[in-house]
């Protein structure tokens, strides 16, 4: 899935650069309004979720609602995602496997509570998380004209 997760952003941040700030900031009515505002959220939430899986440093925004300002610009965006991308690859490569049986607890600022839950459970949400959001935004670029690759896991390849 961490490949995936890659490939996939590459391919939806190359679509994307076919479009201009404007239309890449132009609110479409998803939850998170525009294309870079949802890849913005995604890429906070890569972070938020890395930082309690590996104890990388926590995403400087500190809350949903701001997480559509994470990445700065977009040449700026496109690159922290890369990197992100890059940290998640090397963290899923060196997981003992063994970790996924334990529990993992986080304050949840959604929630306004301290939540426990199986390593394993938060990793599939995790991935499943990026997938969510990044099918708006294919949603998102494929009615503003661009074109992303194909979402299918057969595609990548092996």
């Amino acid at each position: 899935m961490a490949r995936y997760n890659g490939w996939q952003n590459q391919s939806i941040f190359d679509a994307a650069d076919t479009l201009d700030d404007d239309a890449r900031d132009l609110d479409r009515g998803a939850f998170f309004k525009s294309i870079r505002g949802t890849l913005s959220h995604l890429l906070w939430g890569d972070q938020i979720w890395m930082h309690r899986f590996s104890g990388s440093p926590a995403p400087v925004a500190s809350s949903i609602e701001a997480s559509t300002d994470t990445g700065g610009d977009w040449g700026e965006l496109k690159r922290q995602r890369t990197t992100m991308d890059e940290a998640i690859s090397a963290w899923a490569h060196s997981l003992d496997p063994a970790w996924l049986n334990d529990d993992l607890s986080w304050f949840s600022g959604a929630a306004k509570r301290e939540v426990t839950r199986p390593a394993g459970f938060l990793v599939m949400h995790f991935f499943n998380h990026q997938t969510h959001h990044r099918g708006q935004v294919h949603a998102m670029l494929t009615s503003a004209g661009a074109k992303p690759d194909d979402t299918d896991l057969f595609y990548m390849n092996m």
